[in-house]
């Protein structure tokens, strides 16, 4: 029950040395067999090599035929067979990401200027000229005001109203 706390991080790693540890206990055995045992060992991992290598053929060739078949996916960088209308339909997306970025940039313009369009409007309607507010006693005047405006408004609900 005694484990090694490491654990492989990788599965192919373990899988690796696994292999690594029988072909070293065959390799070991191997050499008490007979001849004729060995050469039926060889022919058979010729065999297996051999069939290996088709499969791995037959599975890279089936890959490429996918590839090839399948030229909707790749529209843009493919071989010139798909259609005019499935390349544009690929841009369609970024064409409407653009339009909506400008849509949101002309907004953001608008909404900046209607801000201060109303800050003019209410500066120039004010009762006090633009060159008060550059005045250093004007913001002790608002403070002022400020602070007198909650107490006066206790005092007008407090008052009835005479008609």
């Amino acid at each position: 029950m005694n484990q090694s706390s490491q654990t492989p991080q990788d599965p192919d790693q373990a899988v690796s040395r696994f292999a690594q540890r029988v072909t070293a206990g065959l390799d070991k055995q191997a050499s008490g067999l007979p001849v004729d045992i060995t050469e039926r060992l060889r022919f058979a991992r010729e065999q297996a090599l051999t069939k290996a290598r088709r499969e791995r053929a037959l599975a890279a060739a089936t890959v490429l035929q996918a590839m090839d078949v399948g030229g909707g996916s790749m529209a843009l960088a493919g071989n010139g067979r798909s259609p005019r209308w499935l390349k544009l339909a690929t841009l369609l997306p970024l064409i409407v990401l653009a339009a909506g970025l400008l849509l949101i940039q002309q907004s953001e313009w608008y909404e900046q200027i209607t801000a201060a369009a109303e800050v003019d409007t209410a500066l120039l309607a004010d009762k006090l000229p633009p060159a008060a507010y550059s005045d250093p006693g004007f913001r002790e005047y608002l403070q002022e005001d400020q602070q007198q405006a909650p107490q006066q408004q206790p005092q007008q609900q407090q008052q009835p109203k005479q008609e």
